[in-house]
């Protein structure tokens, strides 16, 4: 009974434990004066162009997601999303895999769900 037991926790302790989070996630952009245009949004991980306002899904990377943005009226307007990193990290890290595989994939990251882009009023003529 004793070797099954070992068995057994030898198995669980020996799996690994990646993160099963999509590698894509949701981020809700808007203008600060409710204007709409599109942004350039990139990462290491890609580049997407997207229309504002919109939810387009980008992928997970461990460094910001810029954004390069122009409203429909030509006014610029740039920024980006800082990456943060998920509590998921903590229980892939407690097995033999220490979270090397989650790292490289970054699986493990977030950015903020929705975010608002300022850009400067429209001036009057």
């Amino acid at each position: 009974m004793e070797r099954i037991f070992l068995v057994i926790t030898l198995f669980f302790l020996a799996s690994c434990a990646t993160i099963v989070n999509d590698a894509m996630v949701p981020v809700t952009l808007s203008f600060s004066d409710g204007s709409e245009g599109e942004c350039v949004l990139r990462n290491k991980r890609g580049t997407w162009q997207v229309d504002i306002p919109s939810t387009p899904y980008v992928r997970r990377s461990d460094d910001a997601l810029s954004l390069d943005c122009e409203t429909s009226d030509g006014r610029r307007a740039v920024g980006s999303i800082e990456s943060t990193m998920g509590a998921e990290i903590v229980a892939s890290a407690v097995f033999f895999d220490l979270g090397i595989t989650d790292a490289i994939t970054d699986k493990h990251r977030n950015y903020a769900s929705s975010y608002v882009v300022a850009v400067k009023p429209k001036e009057s003529l």
